[in-house]
């Protein structure tokens, strides 16, 4: 159950924080300093999420890297099926306590509830710019999560590619990357274009690099569901992180 709490507590406060960000960005004066800002912002929520909730829940606030996990064999039917419950619903939460914070600003015209949108060249490009930066962070996550010498850094690494993708990749798609982000600022404004497209490149695009992961490094290089380990709480994920400190392992990681 703490390990549910954890994981709605996560997503709620991303989303809190980011939709905040952006509605007072993009209602001032424009400025490059201010959306600049936006990309630190989001940056640094995604950062504080992986080590405050993943010792507790794995902070994959995204139920993309739930699926993920799920098709690598970490997380149990049941447990997934929770997380994701827990994800959409503390997304839908979070656009609802910002509409309540800053009010009308959240809802304007060129706010729309930070709502992820195709940009100019259309739904196709945009599918392939989601699917592309999903697989580029799976394949992050796994590689830098699995690896005993760099594993801490995994938060510190998923927030500044979400600042990079912010910058260069939300021309495309609004960078999303995740379907209880775009469901929940959909849901109030039901702004529902495209939302199909956010809801099938991101896992895709994660199921894609963990298959890619485990042809080149195998399930038994798969130790552990949670982004950041290097604590004593307890562990849902079919867990073998203590593995991952042994000698033996250590060499094989290098």
């Amino acid at each position: 159950m703490r390990e549910l709490l954890a994981e709605f507590l996560g997503t709620f406060v991303l989303i809190v924080f980011g939709v905040g960000v952006v509605a007072q960005v993009v209602l001032s004066k424009h400025t490059a300093g201010d959306f600049l800002s936006i990309n630190i912002a989001w940056g640094l929520a995604v950062t504080m999420g992986c080590y405050v909730s993943a010792g507790v829940s794995g902070a994959h606030l995204n139920p993309s890297t739930t699926l993920t996990f799920f098709r690598l064999g970490k997380i149990e039917p049941w447990d997934a099926a929770f997380y994701l419950l827990a994800q959409f619903l503390g997304g839908t939460m979070g656009v609802a306590l910002s509409s309540f914070i800053w009010g009308e600003a959240v809802a304007h015209q060129n706010v729309r509830y930070a709502a992820t949108l195709p940009g100019m060249r259309g739904t196709g490009i945009a599918f392939i710019a989601e699917l592309g930066i999903s697989f580029l962070m799976m394949t992050m996550v796994l590689n830098v999560s699995n690896s005993a010498r760099i594993a801490r850094f995994t938060g510190v690494i998923a927030g500044a590619l979400v600042a990079t993708y912010i910058t260069l990749e939300s021309p495309l798609s609004g960078m999303s990357m995740n379907p209880a982000r775009s469901f929940a600022s959909a849901f109030p404004g039901r702004i529902w274009n495209s939302l199909w497209l956010y809801f099938t490149a991101p896992p895709i695009g994660m199921l894609l690099a963990a298959e890619v992961y485990l042809r080149l490094r195998g399930k038994h290089a798969v130790f552990c569901a949670k982004l950041h380990h290097d604590n004593d709480k307890r562990c849902i994920f079919h867990c073998n992180y203590k593995a991952l400190l042994t000698p033996i392992t250590l060499k094989e990681t290098m």
